[in-house]
């Protein structure tokens, strides 16, 4: 049986730069009502950038929500309608001032399913050529170069905790593996 919900009622309690909150009321499948809070996000895209030497493109940068410095991936937000993969594209070169010649979908991920709409959509970037790095002016970063292995153990050691993250590097570790 296929499980839903049926939206009867929507009220926009916030409307900010990146996200909109709306309080909804549902009917539950056994006819009852509940209400659901729900973060409308237009999504991210992530590259994972691999050298001819096997080494990936990191960053480093500050959370704020968070309070702590964080490992990820260069990605950013999505602009409503924006296309992924061209917003993938542009943060490689934004964030790390690289361009690629391949470009490797590794499918897309839903990082908070409880209560928030964002997808996040993530590529492999091979065949890189330096351009320049053209940062957004309230963006600070640091551009690290590590080998996979590195990369991998400090995901399994929980170094980086970054989700998008997470799930590129395990991906790509079964693609070398041979798993699809």
């Amino acid at each position: 049986m296929a499980h839903t919900e049926q939206t009867l009622d929507s009220r926009m309690i916030f409307d900010g730069k990146v996200i909109r909150v709306t309080l909804d009321t549902v009917r539950l499948e056994n006819g009852d009502t509940s209400l659901r809070e729900v973060v409308h996000h237009h999504g991210g895209a992530c590259i994972m950038p691999v050298t001819d030497d096997g080494e990936i493109y990191m960053v480093r940068q500050f959370r704020y929500a968070l309070g702590e410095e964080m490992w990820e991936l260069p990605a950013g937000k999505l602009e409503a309608g924006e296309d992924p993969f061209e917003a993938a594209k542009r943060e490689l070169e934004e964030e790390c001032g690289v361009t690629a010649d391949e470009y490797i979908p590794l499918g897309c991920i839903y990082p908070t399913v409880g209560y928030d709409s964002e997808k996040i959509h993530i590529w492999i970037a091979r065949g890189l050529h330096a351009t320049h790095q053209h940062l957004d002016a309230d963006e600070f970063l640091d551009v690290h170069k590590l080998p996979f292995d590195e990369v991998l153990r400090m995901v399994l050691d929980n170094t980086i905790r970054d989700s998008k993250t997470v799930a590129a590097v395990l991906r790509y570790a079964l693609m070398q593996r041979g798993v699809q």
